[in-house]
């Protein structure tokens, strides 16, 4: 038989299938392979095998993720450099990412017009409020296997807990001194919801980001949307686009068809991980 791992308790495993739902330990050899929540795995008494996986994610403990809920708000104020971190982990992955405006009730149309222009050729964007309960556009964007990113306190768990209708995400207060939140979440389980499930992941905020340590900086603007219809107007193709002159990317930033702060994230990037190479 085959199913779903829904949910990792130590060495016991949730499995929802066809014929139920059966807790389950691995067999020896598994146990040192590792078994992650989203796995599609072959069972009997035991788990027998784990099938193979599109993606995987170490932070959050995660496999065959189709779509990242990257949660932000205008309290606390945003970290654009991690939110096109984790966009840029979600393409490297093959993971839809989906922006998502919390707290719409305080945002306001000036700071959402912003992010809009910032994102609008990236990815989706969704406006919406779990305060006062107007999340059913972001319902409908739950297909598949999802979970929810997000710098701390921008209201990941109140965002599950009004999709769910119960109280699965436990809710962090805002340290009102420090301007964050304090992480609530360690476990992973999925949730069904309609045709799709969502992963309980409100106190991960950084994804993996330290995977991003395998790009090579050459790599990276090709996992930028917004970059691709004019990197063929550069003149080298070994171009990093950081240098005046025959480069299409700075061109376009320069005439702002390309924002200029995820512009200047993207220098971030590829210079961080020029560092850590040497």
């Amino acid at each position: 038989m085959t199913g779903l791992v829904i949910k990792k308790n130590a060495d016991l495993f949730t499995i929802e299938s066809r014929d139920g739902i059966f807790n389950l330990k691995p067999r020896g050899t598994l146990k040192k392979e590792g078994i992650f929540v989203g796995d599609i795995v072959e069972f009997d008494q035991t788990i027998e095998s784990v099938l193979k996986r599109k993606n995987c994610l170490i932070r959050p403990p995660m496999a065959n993720l189709d779509r990242i809920f990257i949660v932000l708000s205008s309290l606390p104020s945003p970290d654009f450099l991690l939110v096109d971190k984790m966009i840029l982990c979600c393409f490297v992955k093959g993971i839809e990412p989906i922006i998502v405006v919390n707290k719409e009730d305080i945002a306001g149309n000036e700071f959402i017009q912003f992010v809009e222009k910032i994102y609008k050729n990236v990815a989706k964007i969704i406006v919406c409020s779990a305060k006062d309960g107007n999340i059913e556009n972001l319902k409908k964007e739950i297909n598949g296997i999802c979970a929810f990113a997000g710098q701390s306190a921008v209201g990941k768990s109140s965002l599950i807990n009004a999709i769910l209708g119960e109280g699965v995400a436990r809710i962090g207060e805002l340290s009102q001194r420090i301007d964050r939140g304090k992480q609530t979440t360690r476990m992973v389980s999925l949730f069904k919801v309609s045709e799709g499930y969502i992963a309980d992941t409100a106190g991960f905020s950084s994804l993996e980001v330290g995977m991003l340590v395998e790009l090579e900086p050459r790599e990276v603007a090709r996992y930028y949307p917004d970059f691709l219809p004019y990197l063929e107007k550069c003149k080298y193709r070994s171009c990093l686009h950081k240098i005046v002159g025959d480069c299409g990317i700075i061109k376009n930033v320069q005439n702002g068809k390309i924002s200029e702060i995820r512009y200047k994230n993207y220098l971030k990037i590829i210079d961080s991980l020029a560092t850590k190479k040497r």
